[in-house]
């Protein structure tokens, strides 16, 4: 029996999908995308943007829904976010002179695009 072609998109590709869709968000609204999916020792950043002096350090989520999707960053990844904001903060002392916040997008099976700004605050 023959094997199908895959009908369905890698979670990669969905991936890259809901960041193209965040990051056409963000511009649309005015900031500078400044990296995506950037790497450090504290964990990854999936977009790094800045409008007026703002810096945002964005996760992208993409579920069937956009009410899952807002609920999927939990405890330990909010900490990794941090972690890597900060070791990017120190490489770039210059970034986030207007201030600096932590946003969700969240994208839906359908492309919809939502963004919950200052989604994560450090206590």
């Amino acid at each position: 029996m023959a094997h199908s072609p895959r009908r369905y998109p890698t979670s990669a590709a969905t991936g890259l999908r809901a960041e193209d869709a965040a990051c056409t968000a963000l511009v649309q609204d005015g900031f500078t995308i400044l990296g995506r999916r950037v790497r450090t020792p504290g964990g990854e950043i999936d977009i790094t943007a800045e409008r007026a002096g703002l810096l945002v350090f964005v996760e992208v989520k993409c579920r069937p829904k956009l009410a899952s999707a807002a609920y999927a960053l939990g405890p330990r990844q909010q900490a990794r976010l941090i972690a890597a904001a900060e070791y990017l903060l120190g490489a770039n002392p210059s970034w986030g002179s207007a201030g600096v916040r932590f946003d969700v997008i969240v994208v839906d099976a359908a492309g919809r695009v939502r963004r919950i700004a200052d989604a994560i605050r450090q206590g």
